[in-house]
């Protein structure tokens, strides 16, 4: 694909209304993404902007490969600092178990909307135990726990959908 035809396709998206569009071929890919819509109702008139530069392949030769320049990411400085701040805590967490979804559903630390829940960051629980709900097909489901340890962080919000495997609970387990 030639820099004609990326514009050609940048031009396209814009009178199309799409936010995004993706092509994916194996020696590139190429994402285009646009506010557009969302200028257009505040009466900008701008032409979307591509927001990912093409991937050549390595055995693609130097001179097929088109270059498109990317913008300057104003959340890059701020998204390194935040990977430096998580990897003293994966560190951290790395001591502790991490007790997972069994199914897809509703997760609820709760047995009721006014009742506590059945446990809290710093309790201590036993093989057995109830921890959590998950709601799936209208049925809930108590979730027990596999380990005994102390509830070191709760992953998820209550009342969020979860998917099989997702971490729920760090635990401690001395």
């Amino acid at each position: 694909m030639d820099l004609n035809e990326i514009q050609e396709l940048i031009k396209f998206v814009a009178k199309a209304g799409v936010n995004e569009v993706e092509i994916e071929q194996k020696d590139f890919k190429l994402v285009i993404k646009s506010d557009y819509l969302a200028k257009k109702k505040s009466n900008f008139k701008e032409e979307p902007t591509i927001v990912q530069q093409t991937i050549p392949m390595a055995s693609m030769p130097a001179a097929q490969a088109v270059q498109v320049e990317q913008p300057v990411a104003t959340e890059a400085p701020a998204a390194a600092k935040a990977e430096q701040k998580e990897a003293p805590q994966q560190a951290e967490d790395s001591k502790h178990i991490t007790i997972k979804a069994q199914m897809i559903g509703t997760f609820y630390r709760a047995p009721s909307p006014d009742k506590p829940p059945y446990v809290e960051v710093g309790d201590t629980i036993k093989e057995g135990d109830n921890i959590c709900v998950i709601e799936a097909m209208k049925l809930f489901n108590d979730i027990e726990s596999d380990i005994s340890g102390k509830i070191v962080k709760v992953l998820v919000d209550d009342a969020s959908p979860v998917e099989f495997d997702q971490p729920l609970f760090l635990v401690d387990p001395s």
